[in-house]
């Protein structure tokens, strides 16, 4: 597979990716502020076919592109600052990816305590680190 295939491939498994991360949020700010028990519900089963079939998938063969891609030069790549950066900020995207399962987890068991607020500024992160993580990519500051 040439290289601009697998760049091809990565940004349809990011911009995948972005689009679940932007939505499972979303969701738990519904799920929150339902009063009824088969909505909880529904907003439980939503939340988890989510994660289940775009989150994760898109996520890993985000990142298994992205290596892919690496390792087509890696001596190049990885002599850029950008791309130091840019990993730093897939690596807390992951982690903040954790946090969304445990949220989701939590809301599905009705032990989750955050309040529809939270998760309204917590629905933002994503929103930051997708900016940054284009202006690295296209711009490489540095």
């Amino acid at each position: 597979m040439t290289i601009l295939w697998l760049k091809a491939f990565h940004i349809i498994f990011v911009v995948t990716w972005f689009a679940a991360l932007f939505y499972l949020p979303r969701l738990f700010v519904y799920h929150v502020s339902a009063t009824d028990q088969v909505s909880r519900e529904r907003f439980s089963l939503m939340e988890l076919k989510l994660a289940k079939f775009i989150l994760l998938p898109s996520s890993l063969l985000a990142l298994g592109l992205g290596i892919a891609i690496i390792m087509q030069a890696p001596g190049i790549y990885m002599a850029q600052g950008w791309l130091h950066a840019k990993l730093t900020l897939v690596f807390l995207l992951f982690g903040y990816q954790g946090f969304c399962t445990r949220y989701r987890k939590q809301l599905a068991n009705d032990t989750c305590t955050k309040s529809e607020r939270f998760f309204r500024i917590f629905n933002e992160v994503p929103a930051i680190v997708l900016v940054s993580v284009v202006i690295l990519a296209v711009v490489k500051p540095f």
